[in-house]
């Protein structure tokens, strides 16, 4: 069954409205540039693709394309460098390895000096719940480059438990 003509999409306006080039990306090294005032180790860049993520307001990013459900980025990680311990209470993030070695570490909730830690590699993914303590660790010789899905159309900003170098940090 076909659409009534006065409904009709035009396809090649939608199909382009959904595409988001490795192009026209950016690297964006300020978004999470709070953290590294808190030390080198701690710098990273966002690629936005969908929606911002759990990273601030991003809107007047036109390139970005609209979240409806989830948002899609893909971060850099420098070598040696740290995705600092964090919680997404609200939703569960997931991370697809596309280059480099990334060490990703869970923590407890009760004490999150309690770890579980696994290498990822290439086109290895993990999916860590709402509500568990995260952090990330490049541990290759080479930058590592990983999607990242977070499972809600705008997340709240996570928070950083005690047991985290951000614990206490502003993003002001």
């Amino acid at each position: 069954m076909s659409a009534p003509s006065d409904t009709a999409v035009d396809l090649e306006t939608l199909i382009d409205s959904c595409i988001a080039s490795k192009k026209s990306r950016d690297e964006d090294w300020d978004t999470l540039g709070f953290q590294a005032q808190a030390g080198e180790q701690f710098r990273r860049a966002q690629i936005r693709y969908i929606g911002s993520g759990a990273t601030g307001d991003h809107s007047g990013d036109d390139r970005i394309l609209p979240s409806e459900h989830f948002t899609f980025s893909n971060m850099r990680l420098p070598v040696g460098a740290i995705g600092p311990e964090h919680t997404h209470h609200d939703v569960e993030e997931v991370f697809f390895v596309l280059e480099g070695n990334l060490e990703v570490t869970v923590h407890d909730v009760e004490d999150g000096t309690k770890t579980a830690s696994r290498v990822l590699g290439y086109r290895d993914l993990i999916r860590v719940p709402a509500g568990v303590p995260r952090s990330l660790r490049n541990i290759g010789d080479v930058d590592a480059l990983f999607c990242v899905i977070i499972g809600a159309q705008r997340p709240q900003l996570p928070t950083y438990p005690s047991t985290s170098p951000m614990h206490g940090l502003s993003r002001d």
